[in-house]
């Protein structure tokens, strides 16, 4: 049974859609059919179905979805491990978004300089989702904010970046009081089922602040938009940005101690991809020349 047949059955269901799945894998629908027909040959059974205009596994496709997966897991791994003189193969990386625009991108344009062999596959998502994946093995590993519970012994952790808490105001109103902007004025809050909102959420409860809130928001770009345009005031991580602030923005100093966002890697221990984590790691800590 090859591969490549399992990745097209997989992607067709993943995207409903045997065209989808052709633009995914950069082959013909025709291709894809011919794909699924010889995999449908070779197992004894029909794995997709139609459903109107899309297409969706049968209960024995369904079946087999799971292992599938772990089969083209366990083949990526092992080609991993046949390159043990020069760092290769795919790693599966999930990233929040700061992360993503503000971390990776420099370092990945590293990496691809210096370990060619190395391909990333870049998912991203919130903190809780990207745990949830590592721990189901659906990524290698994830660029996130430290999970607000003991880490799985079975897991690694390494601290990347540590982002203070400061405050976002408009540059109007920035001679005001710290505390007095978020007792009086629009709140414009960080998430509080991200993890980084939790870290935010604190510093309120310590400070013994209930601001008068109207937007609670999971993007701290979007946040920033907000507050750049006259909307309110926001609590925020010092996160690493693409681009400076925009010049009616302000950031202001907390009176209290506040708890930083830590951002870092989590990878599974004893993994076939920890070489890959690693060689990631060292290039994120790296400078741009």
């Amino acid at each position: 049974m090859e591969t490549r047949f399992l990745e097209t059955f997989l992607t067709v269901i993943e995207h409903g859609s045997l065209a989808e799945a052709s633009r995914r894998l950069g082959i013909t629908p025709a291709a894809v059919a011919q794909r699924i027909q010889a995999l449908e040959d070779e197992i004894g059974v029909a794995l997709l179905a139609r459903a109107g205009r899309r297409v969706q596994a049968t209960s024995a496709g369904l079946a087999i979805a799971e292992r599938s997966r772990q089969i083209l897991t366990d083949v990526r791994h092992l080609r991993i491990l046949a390159t043990q003189d020069a760092p290769s193969g795919e790693l599966r990386l999930g990233a929040v978004s700061t992360a993503l625009t503000g971390l990776l991108a420099p370092a990945l344009s590293r990496l691809r300089e210096s370990v060619p062999n190395v391909e990333v596959f870049l998912l991203p998502g919130t903190s809780t989702a990207l745990y949830q994946q590592l721990v189901d093995g659906g990524i290698d590993a994830a660029l996130l904010v430290e999970p607000p519970f003991p880490i799985l012994k079975t897991f690694d952790w390494r601290l990347l970046r540590s982002e203070a808490t400061t405050l976002l105001a408009p540059r109007a109103w920035a001679h005001e009081d710290v505390h007095e902007l978020l007792a009086t004025r629009p709140f414009i809050r960080y998430d509080r089922n991200n993890w980084g909102g939790r870290v935010v959420d604190r510093y309120l409860q310590d400070a013994g602040i209930a601001p008068r809130e109207w937007l609670e928001l999971d993007s701290l770009e979007a946040i920033a938009v907000m507050v750049a345009n006259g909307l309110g005031i926001a609590l925020v991580p010092e996160w690493a940005r693409t681009t400076p602030d925009s010049a009616e923005i302000v950031r202001l100093s907390l009176p209290l101690p506040a708890e930083p966002r830590r951002i870092g890697m989590l990878w599974p221990r004893n993994s076939a991809t920890s070489r890959l984590v690693e060689v990631l790691i060292e290039v994120l800590g790296r400078k741009a020349a």
